[in-house]
């Protein structure tokens, strides 16, 4: 049986043409995404790293400039009115922002009617009403408190269980959530992360989530992938990738995150300084975070970095490593450990 989503060998450029070469958003690309067993894959990344527009391109709102995103095994340039329609169905996003979704003049009900009448999920207002009922309970809101008010009357964090209570209605097999709770209070944070989870365990949805923040990554998922400047690094065993990082980066980003403790300097002993070896490093086919790198060697610039297989559950992609096996991009997914019971990863238990 095909996968339910695989992006393979996919590159995204912007600005080319007219003789300009463009910039590669994401560059030479390749993941597979099954429906079962359902999954939490994080990833993560710096602004300008190319996760939303691997989002994009997973939902087939732009379409790669080389490489193919395939939906049970086609093209989705190529998919039929109903093989679109049924992943639509599939496949549904939670957006960073839970106000861009709403339009202000109309009321959260509309926000729920739209894909019960699209997908004919109810046959009468009745049945409408009792599904939406149903799914805003299931996410944590009290319907009466919810229908009937415009979304300026709810709070940012209200807003995004509607959201996905609407994604909800739809059962679908995989949630692209693209930083969905970077604009909340950080104390529904937790709440939202628990909702998605149970998501993934008591309905079978697998998550795709992409996130900068490597914190709530950490907490909900069983794999990550790191990205920089559109390039898998790292990916992996979300504990190892997180616990014990191998590249640089990873390294760098995981060091950015405050420690609450004000004896210790900010980034503390292990921080990456970069090295004047380093400094002015531009290469043109090789490791794309040489210019940063306090590590980098003569062995870094001439060629792309392959992913080298460090331990069973994790890659990098890091000359560091030379000596492990290299694993084909293509066969990234083969590093990701099976989804945990249900008790090993909650959000409450860090």
């Amino acid at each position: 049986m095909p996968p339910l989503l695989q992006a393979h060998n996919v590159t995204r450029v912007f600005g080319a043409g007219l003789g300009r070469p463009g910039k590669a958003a994401v560059e030479d690309f390749t993941m597979t995404i099954e429906g079962d067993p359902p999954s939490i894959t994080a990833l993560v990344g710096e602004s300008g790293s190319g996760k939303t527009t691997l989002a994009r391109m997973f939902l087939g709102l732009i379409s790669p400039t080389s490489g193919e995103v395939l939906y049970n095994g086609k093209s989705l340039q190529r998919l039929n009115a109903e093989e679109r329609r049924a992943f639509r169905r599939d496949v549904q996003i939670i957006f960073q922002d839970p106000f861009e979704i709403y339009n202000p003049f109309y009321k959260i009900d509309h926000l729920l009617t739209v894909p019960i009448a699209k997908f004919r999920l109810a046959s009468s207002r009745s049945e409408r009403r009792k599904l939406m009922e149903k799914v805003l309970v299931e996410v944590g809101l009290d319907p009466e408190e919810t229908l009937g008010r415009y979304p300026h009357q709810l709070s940012g964090g209200q807003r995004q269980r509607v959201a996905i209570a609407r994604v909800l209605l739809i059962r679908p097999r995989l949630i692209i959530a693209d930083e969905p709770v970077s604009m909340v209070d950080a104390s529904l944070r937790a709440s939202i992360l628990t909702t998605l989870q149970q998501l993934n365990r008591q309905l079978g949805i697998s998550i795709l989530y992409i996130t900068h923040d490597l914190a709530t990554a950490f907490q909900v998922s069983e794999n990550m992938v790191v990205l920089y400047r559109g390039s898998v690094v790292e990916a992996g065993d979300v504990e190892l990738v997180v616990q014990a990082p191998r590249h640089p980066y990873t390294q760098l980003l995981i060091d950015s995150i405050p420690q609450p403790d004000p004896g210790r300097a900010w980034g503390g002993e292990s921080a990456i300084q970069v090295s004047t070896k380093a400094a002015g490093a531009t290469p043109l086919h090789g490791c794309k975070f040489a210019d940063r790198c306090p590590y980098v060697m003569p062995e870094c610039l001439p060629a792309p970095i392959p992913l080298f297989r460090t331990e069973e559950h994790r890659v990098a992609a890091c000359m560091l490593h030379r000596d492990a096996p290299v694993l084909p991009a293509a066969e990234l997914d083969r590093t990701f450990v099976e989804a945990r019971a249900q008790d090993d990863k909650s959000y409450s238990s860090k």
